[in-house]
């Protein structure tokens, strides 16, 4: 098991000042390996502007010559540990406690960050309302939260290209089977998309927000629906 350092708050973005953030949901995003809390970010103007999105770096770096950060190793026979991602989500659960006291704390994650959104709806069942996991996966083995997790159910929003050649073909055939059996799942495979986000893909997740809002609200009313051919339930065929 590696050594993951704390969070480090001064390198968060945020997209409210603190002034702006009382009784407002908090998203949080997690960026993918070898980048930054600015490469998420960058999707904030294209989510619903109800939520306050907090971008967060990963605490790790990457050996050279990669850039960036990580939130876990992945290189070497220990690659991919489900100790080292569970510890990465001990830290974001860290940091998410001191840095916010918003009713509603949802995730978002693409690649190693909707690994370690997922681990942390395992660790914290009742913490987070939600999580979107982008290009990621569910980390193999048992953890203590996972009864509770089954039992509560969250929203769980995934999405993957047909394409993807990062994420080990084991490992998404386990998030196949996990999943559905934890949390309340919808997603969606985009033919043709590699280990990146896209326009459809982004209408999903902004349609899978709006529903949480609702929630949130207590009533599905003014929530936005995605149409059906846009998002499939974890069951039909697109997700496996």
């Amino acid at each position: 098991m590696s050594e993951i350092a704390p969070l480090d708050p001064s390198a968060v973005l945020w997209s409210a000042e603190p002034a702006e953030r009382s009784d407002r949901p908090v998203l949080v995003v997690l960026h993918g390996y070898g980048a930054d809390e600015a490469d998420l970010f960058a999707l904030a103007v294209h989510l619903p502007p109800e939520f306050v999105v907090a971008a967060v770096r990963a605490p790790l770096t990457p050996p050279f010559p990669a850039p960036g950060f990580s939130w876990y190793p992945i290189e070497g026979l220990n690659g991919r540990d489900s100790a080292d991602v569970t510890a990465a989500a001990e830290r974001l659960i860290e940091w998410v406690d001191a840095s916010t006291d918003a009713a509603t704390v949802g995730l978002l994650g693409f690649s190693q960050g909707g690994a370690v959104s997922l681990q942390a709806l395992r660790v914290s069942p009742e913490r987070f309302a939600f999580a979107v996991n982008l290009s990621g996966y569910a980390s193999p083995g048992e953890l203590p939260g996972d009864a509770a997790l089954a039992e509560r159910r969250p929203p769980v929003f995934w999405g993957r290209g047909t394409h993807d050649d990062v994420i080990p073909g084991a490992l998404v055939d386990h998030t196949i089977d996990w999943l559905p059996r934890h949390c309340d799942l919808s997603g969606r495979v985009y033919p043709g998309l590699t280990h990146g986000v896209s326009g459809p893909e982004l209408d999903d997740v902004r349609g899978f927000l709006g529903r949480r809002l609702a929630d949130a609200a207590g009533s599905s009313a003014g929530a936005e629906r995605v149409p059906p051919a846009e998002e499939e339930r974890a069951p039909q065929h697109p997700l496996g």
